[in-house]
């Protein structure tokens, strides 16, 4: 089969995912002829995925979320006004996606969480399948528990996430277990789409506590953090370009321009992880058997951070409390059951790709039609 990946491009767990898959694919002889890429003002490219991906990789302006004057959670009222004067731009982005999906003749579009490939099977509808994986599908299965408070903002993730949704064929749930498909909603549970790296790395126990901040603005309570405790080492990364690859800020405590090489080799090393609970990230420190605190920025990161403390992963507190953090990991047991799980990840996500060839143009339009 010849394929199509469109990726969200905030953060690196979808970009990491889109890597896992590509490999994946071309390994079992199919073909990834583009990767088309979210972008704009705020995000760059790591030079990792520009590294990984062997496909042509183009970019196409996208919505994304801007976060508070504290640069620490998202604006939900600054990013809708932001996005809403920006609709011009985004419907050229729909028109250069459909066009895309034509001129390369593609057999199946793969969506990693990108919401204008769900409005462009809206306004355009495509006769190719498309197929979207993505965690945040598991909140839209029937037998998933979410989280009981912040029901308006639930319902609008649950929302943005249909609407990235629309036509498709298939909704790969990316889980921490295995639970039955929903069919109902087309949702199909797989394991963690993890980076073949991961599964390389020798998992030693060091002295240091290992993050990842997806905005910079945390980093003042780590800084508080470090001051009154300059005995345990802190090695952090996060999203901050304009910085030197990496800040030292004394002997126990450095940031980190995003590289995942580094990113992965840190994190096998490390006493305990901490992180702005993106789903990617959690995953890889389950399977490596570190204790996690997550610290959500946003609603998304919220569910993901309830569902992990339910599976075993960590605890989840509202900032980079590390005391916390040391207090859980002298308790920790790893959850081994996640690591067989994730070890099936090729089978069962190859399994569900390659049964879609067999999506009509009209089945496909009546998925669309579905969804008005």
């Amino acid at each position: 089969m010849k394929i199509l990946f469109v990726v969200q491009g905030e953060g690196r767990g979808h970009l990491t995912q889109a890597i896992s898959m590509e490999k994946l694919l071309t390994d079992n002889g199919h073909h990834v002829v583009e990767v088309l890429v979210g972008k704009n003002e705020c995000r760059r490219l790591p030079g990792f995925f520009n590294r990984s991906i062997k496909a042509p990789i183009r970019q196409f302006l996208s919505p994304n979320f801007l976060p508070t004057q504290a640069n620490q959670r998202a604006d939900l009222s600054r990013s809708f006004l932001f996005n809403l004067i920006k609709l011009p731009e985004y419907a050229e982005s729909m028109r250069f996606i459909n066009e895309r999906i034509k001129e390369s003749h593609a057999d199946i579009v793969i969506n990693f969480y990108e919401l204008i490939t769900g409005l462009t099977y809206l306004f355009y509808r495509p006769a190719v399948p498309h197929i979207c994986i993505g965690h945040q599908y598991l909140f839209l299965h029937k037998d998933f528990k979410l989280p009981t408070e912040k029901k308006a903002q639930l319902f609008c993730l649950n929302l943005f996430s249909r609407i990235t949704s629309i036509g498709a064929s298939k909704r790969l749930a990316l889980s921490f277990k295995g639970m039955n498909p929903d069919k109902r909603h087309n949702i199909y549970v797989v394991p963690p789409l993890l980076r073949q790296e991961v599964f390389q790395l020798e998992t030693t126990q060091g002295n240091y506590i290992h993050g990842y901040m997806v905005n910079s603005g945390f980093s003042r309570s780590i800084y508080e953090w470090h001051n009154k405790r300059p005995d345990i080492p802190l090695r952090f990364f996060w999203d901050c370009w304009d910085k030197e690859p990496i800040t030292k800020i004394d002997d126990t405590l450095s940031f980190y321009q995003l590289d995942d090489v580094n990113f992965l080799k840190q994190m096998s090393g490390c006493k305990a992880y901490a992180s702005t609970a993106g789903f990617e990230s959690i995953c890889e420190a389950m399977y490596l058997k570190k204790p996690i605190l997550m610290v959500p920025a946003h609603i998304e990161q919220e569910c993901n951070a309830y569902d992990a403390v339910q599976n075993g992963a960590g605890i989840s507190d509202n900032n980079f409390n590390l005391e916390k953090l040391l207090d859980f990991t002298a308790g920790y047991k790893p959850n081994l059951q996640f690591q067989y799980w994730v070890r099936s990840a090729g089978y069962i996500i190859l399994n569900e790709l390659e049964n879609i060839g067999s999506i009509s143009p009209e089945e496909q339009m009546y998925m669309v039609e579905e969804f008005i």
